[in-house]
């Protein structure tokens, strides 16, 4: 039996958004390492040998709070030790998390691996998980009034059938559903990665997510309602020239994302041209500024003169994590609700988003004659097929009209 192991603070391989990289706890045991995050975090010139250094804030007391946590780690291998128990670096994490060994309630998990998400600043995952468990809660609740604890075994094929039917019957589309089913599948997947429960129990051999996909919806705009939102009139609406401003400079620098729009710094535009990474492939674009682009980045320069970023979406160069995520969600959702509203002043029917921006001109620049291999290229896509689902969706009218030119033979 070895039960010998070796603990050391260590500083992970990948920066987050603001240039900082995760602390670790590192345990090793036959050859076998295991990384855990204590929830701390530094520029890499600010840490060395495993402690921090004076230009990190708060340094002292963070470098208390290391030797405590190293000070913890080696207790709780010294108590294997001395009971000559046989540790797995699973059953190690769990007493260093104060989790308990039979922690098979689903609910219960689930919120840790929130709080890891949350502690590793992964916080869009922690709100895909939370969304997820909220929902399964109350669909438990219904069915068995004040029920706190579901173990995972009790999350049977039969049950997420049930569940699958409470979602429909309350206007969730498939999309929605699946996302959900996801998420849970996703906590099964760790809890049995961890050890905690079998693989025999897993329900997702029988439920299949995948007979939830979605039917895609017709994204892109047509070239005559592209047109029309383009040169809609909103002198008489001037909240919601924000809106306006962000889908055309998407639509002008080749879809760009909303994240990356929101990330975008002045330091990226160098001599007319844009130089940005995309936050999602981390594909690296190289972009001309076109003048329609260019107005929209003068629009916004008094508005940003307290910051580094093009746009006023990110208030202060120093926000948290948290603080980005919550302006993400409340500027995105702004900004959809606000081109729902141009829509129906500019009369376009079709349900128009910032992602249709994106669509639109991949879709517009095939309709003009452009190749797909071209347009890949442009959108930084790693392959066509990724194009061609943007491309799927001609209406039935072309369609129709490239059936009857065998007409013509």
């Amino acid at each position: 039996m070895n039960n010998h192991a070796t603990i050391k603070v260590v500083m992970g391989s990948k920066p987050l958004s603001d240039g900082q990289y995760l602390v670790y706890l590192r345990i090793t045991k036959n050859r076998r390492k295991k990384e855990i995050s204590i929830g701390l975090k530094s520029f890499k010139e600010h840490f060395v040998s495993e402690q921090f250094i004076k230009p990190h804030p708060n340094f002292k007391i963070e470098n208390g709070f290391i030797i405590k946590q190293k000070h913890e780690a080696l207790s709780i291998i010294r108590n294997f030790q001395l009971n000559d128990e046989d540790f797995t670096l699973e059953s190690f994490e769990r007493k260093f998390r104060g989790v308990p060994e039979n922690n098979d309630n689903f609910f219960d998990f689930t919120e840790e691996i929130i709080k890891e998400m949350e502690q590793s600043d992964r916080l869009g995952n922690a709100r895909a998980y939370k969304e997820a468990k909220e929902s399964l809660v109350k669909f438990i609740n219904e069915n068995h009034p004040g029920k706190t604890i579901v173990k995972f075994k009790e999350l049977t094929p039969e049950l997420l059938e049930k569940y699958e039917v409470y979602m429909r019957s309350r206007g969730n589309e498939n999309g929605g559903m699946a996302f959900k089913m996801r998420q849970i599948r996703a906590i099964f997947n760790k809890a049995i990665n961890r050890k905690i429960i079998s693989q025999d129990i897993y329900p997702f051999k029988y439920y299949k997510v995948s007979k939830l996909k979605a039917k895609p919806n017709k994204r892109a705009l047509t070239v005559e309602d592209f047109k029309k939102l383009k040169d809609v009139n909103l002198l008489q609406f001037p909240h919601l020239m924000e809106a306006y401003n962000y889908f055309m400079f998407s639509f002008y620098t080749r879809g760009m994302n909303f994240v990356d729009m929101m990330y975008l710094k002045k330091s990226d535009i160098v001599n007319d041209r844009l130089y940005y990474t995309r936050a999602k492939t981390k594909g690296r674009f190289n972009i001309e500024i076109v003048d329609k682009a260019q107005e929209i980045i003068d629009f916004y320069k008094d508005k940003t003169k307290n910051t580094s970023y093009v746009f006023p979406i990110l208030l202060s160069d120093d926000m948290t994590p948290k603080q980005i995520e919550y302006r993400k969600h409340k500027v995105l959702s702004r900004y959809n609700r606000k081109l729902g509203e141009i829509a129906k002043i500019a009369g376009v029917e079709s349900h128009v988003t910032s992602y249709v921006a994106r669509h639109s001109f991949a879709t517009i620049l095939k309709k003009k004659g452009t190749s797909t291999d071209l347009i890949s290229e442009l959108m930084g896509h790693s392959n066509v097929q990724i194009t061609m689902t943007y491309l799927k969706e001609f209406d039935d009218e072309e369609l129709d009209k490239a059936n009857r030119r065998l007409l013509d033979l």
